[in-house]
């Protein structure tokens, strides 16, 4: 079996202009991060408005899931904690949820709010969702291995990080 060598140069390269690929491999992240931006706002601003949710008790609330769902998290001292305070763990997950939303919306801090999404699907599955099965019904581990990407990668591309780092090298350059 012979292997040929590629003798094709890419000059698209050398003259700086991008073909199609390279723009897909740059945008590749956005729709995940447009994605994940809405539904963690989304959520958040669902929690901070549901009249049901905000409260100790009753049918709906954040309080009663908590409660449901204590025997069977995988680390119930979690739940424990948040039971103390459940309005104010609410409203914390709620506020949480809405800030790695519109951080990750607008590619501000888009490691750090990634990372704070990850940590919100992480406690959710472990708490909430760990009963689940099968485990891939659950929907909690899906948005963590979501958020990982981003975790590593931030928002290169169409967001507050890239202008505040343009601006950034502009300001240096003037410096020099």
């Amino acid at each position: 079996m012979t292997h040929g060598i590629r003798t094709e140069t890419q000059t698209s390269h050398l003259n700086g202009a991008r073909d199609w690929r390279d723009s897909a491999a740059r945008y590749a992240l956005l729709p995940l991060r447009i994605f994940l931006g809405v539904t963690f706002a989304y959520a958040g601003l669902n929690k901070l408005t549901d009249s049901a949710f905000l409260k100790s008790g009753g049918a709906g609330s954040i309080g009663d899931t908590m409660r449901a769902a204590r025997d069977s998290a995988a680390v119930p001292a979690l739940i424990d904690m948040a039971l103390k305070n459940p309005v104010g763990f609410g409203t914390a997950i709620a506020l949480g949820e809405l800030a790695v939303g519109i951080g990750t919306l607008l590619g501000l801090f888009g490691r750090l709010a990634a990372l704070g999404g990850a940590l919100i699907s992480l406690s959710l599955w472990l708490t909430v969702s760990w009963a689940t099965t099968p485990y891939y019904y659950g929907n909690d581990l899906v948005y963590l291995m979501a958020w990982l990407p981003l975790v590593l990668a931030g928002a290169p591309y169409l967001s507050l990080d890239a202008a505040l780092r343009a601006r950034r090298r502009q300001r240096g350059s003037v410096y020099r």
